[in-house]
């Protein structure tokens, strides 16, 4: 090089640390580029996007070929920085070319190039492909030779690159995609996949009618009773049974009745006879499950029971729909709003048998909800015992106020939510 004036070996060194720069940006900008969304271009036919896609399947062969190149660039850098020096500055010129090559480096082929990448890996990584894609061609004899070495030093450690890992995203990994989506997704449409990916998680009993508020007709009462119950029945399915909701009966289609009230004989035993058999669920079965269950035996209504065949409560496919969609549909149930009564001090009077998931999920509370499914349930499993009225206690960070106890059930509490920090 002793023929190459030192202006020229400044652009010689100039183009080296672009080229540099170029394989550090492309190396970052391909392996963090999102793996979802290059499926999703590639299914699309994205040229681009194929590209690549094809460079990932061999990750080893595409790391091999960036930094085969990039520490030719880089020592042929240092071997003309070197010359520059010594013509320079003479002996000292190598300590100083090894310096301000350094931080060159450092500034212009690695830390800038590989920011510029991260932040924007689809555009790095597509116009790149075409150069790394050719490149592989060209120096393929030499990646496989160098891969081989690698490959056998990696199976030493008991690593094989032959398995790929897959980038499969876990259940939560993926509500957190759904949380972080930002303004591509509208918040409807987030709360319902977040709740469709729970409904693995919930499980009948979260979402039950529990047996005491269960509407339901006694068979034995009446018959006028019976006939006035009918004709104000608020659901299109009702529960019968007799003397007690253990000895259910099944479940009388309004439809059915109404077809009934109509005929001249109408009687008990007419309507017995229109009963439709009962759809049992056993208690724990999660909501994912059950959804699939009601499809497949074509029902929309059941009766939870214990390990012991005693009914828990009653679940219909509209309160399973309800999680993922919200409220839609009168239901038995009624809304957590009508349980809840927010006082001008800032505490909220709750009635007992609120559902805790209910409660949390209208007030933004963070209720245990692992264990008993009501407030009265939760306070009573905390305090091991049924307590007295004005009786103060505080669970999960919230002071409660037990403020009425009736026939040994919990029914009006005081509940202080936690004060919101004010951002400074």
């Amino acid at each position: 090089m002793d023929d190459i004036s030192t202006s020229t070996l400044f652009i010689i060194l100039g183009i080296l640390i672009l080229i540099s720069g170029y394989f550090s940006g492309s190396e970052t900008g391909i392996m963090s580029i999102n793996r979802i969304r290059l499926r999703h271009l590639e299914k699309e036919n994205h040229p681009a996007a194929k590209r690549v896609s094809k460079l990932l399947n061999r990750p080893d062969r595409l790391i091999g070929l960036i930094l085969i190149g990039n520490n030719l660039v880089n020592i042929a850098a240092a071997q003309v920085a070197t010359i520059i020096g010594l013509r320079l500055y003479g002996d000292m010129g190598i300590a100083i070319a090894t310096f301000a090559l350094t931080l060159v480096v450092l500034i212009f082929a690695e830390v800038t190039p590989k920011t510029l990448a991260a932040l924007y890996p689809e555009k790095v990584a597509f116009p790149s492909s075409v150069i790394l894609k050719f490149l592989l061609k060209v120096l393929y004899p030499l990646v496989v030779v160098v891969n081989a070495m690698t490959n056998g030093m990696l199976r030493l450690f008991g690593v094989s690159t032959q398995e790929i890992e897959e980038h499969s995203l876990s259940k939560e990994e993926l509500k957190t995609v759904v949380s972080e989506s930002g303004a591509l997704l509208p918040a409807k449409h987030k709360s319902m996949l977040t709740s469709i990916l729970d409904l693995e998680q919930v499980t009948v009993e979260d979402i039950m009618i529990p047996r005491n508020e269960i509407n339901a007709i006694d068979i034995n009462d009446d018959w006028k009773v019976i006939s006035k119950q009918l004709t104000n029945a608020q659901h299109t399915r009702v529960l019968l049974y007799r003397d007690q909701i253990d000895d259910a009966v099944g479940f009388i289609h309004a439809r059915d009745a109404l077809r009934l009230l109509t005929k001249e004989q109408f009687n008990k035993n007419s309507l017995l006879r229109a009963v439709r058999e009962i759809y049992y669920i056993p208690e724990g079965t999660s909501l994912n499950t059950q959804l699939h269950k009601f499809q497949n035996v074509k029902e929309r209504i059941g009766l939870v029971v214990d390990e012991y065949g005693d009914i828990q409560g009653l679940v219909t496919l509209e309160d399973i729909l309800e999680e993922v969609v919200g409220d839609f549909t009168t239901t038995q149930t009624r809304a957590p709003s009508e349980e809840v009564n927010v006082q001008a001090d800032g505490s909220v009077l709750v009635e007992g048998g609120a559902n805790i998931r209910d409660l949390n999920k209208e007030m933004g509370w963070k209720l245990p909800i692992d264990g008993p499914k009501t407030l009265s349930g939760l306070i009573v499993e905390y305090l091991e015992d049924i307590p007295d009225a004005n009786l103060g206690l505080k669970i999960a960070g919230y002071p409660i106020e037990v403020l009425e106890v009736k026939e040994n059930m919990i029914k009006l509490v005081r509940v202080i939510p936690p004060k919101k920090r004010k951002k400074n």
